[in-house]
């Protein structure tokens, strides 16, 4: 069963881990998205809170709708998804890491880039 965090509405918790499939090519560019009762399924959620999760991304530019056929990934959502999710990594996530890295005397070199 998937956990949810109290700090945020559970729709974005949800549009999040949707852009993050997304980003990963789930599902391809110019095919449907799953419908909303099977993501309310699949997520033990409202089908209220996954319409407006979808929306959040339709808002956003990356689904369209096509009437009588549903939700579809946008052409160029990933690079749109990878662009955004860039800027809120430096703004965002990136200083709290570099100060973290200082604190624990950590220099670049000793980092591996290597996949676990």
């Amino acid at each position: 069963m998937p956990t949810w965090d109290d700090r945020q509405p559970i729709y974005r918790q949800l549009a999040d881990r949707l852009a993050g499939a997304l980003l990963d090519g789930h599902p391809p560019e110019g095919e449907p998205m799953p419908s909303v009762r099977v993501l309310a399924a699949q997520y033990m959620l409202n089908p209220l809170t996954v319409g407006r999760a979808l929306q959040a991304l339709t808002d956003d530019g990356l689904l369209d709708s096509r009437r009588g056929l549903g939700l579809f990934v946008r052409a160029g959502a990933r690079d749109k998804l990878r662009a955004l999710e860039r800027q809120r990594f430096l703004e965002q996530e990136w200083p709290a890491l570099r100060t973290k890295l200082r604190r624990l005397g950590l220099q670049m070199d000793e980092l591996s880039w290597e996949e676990a």
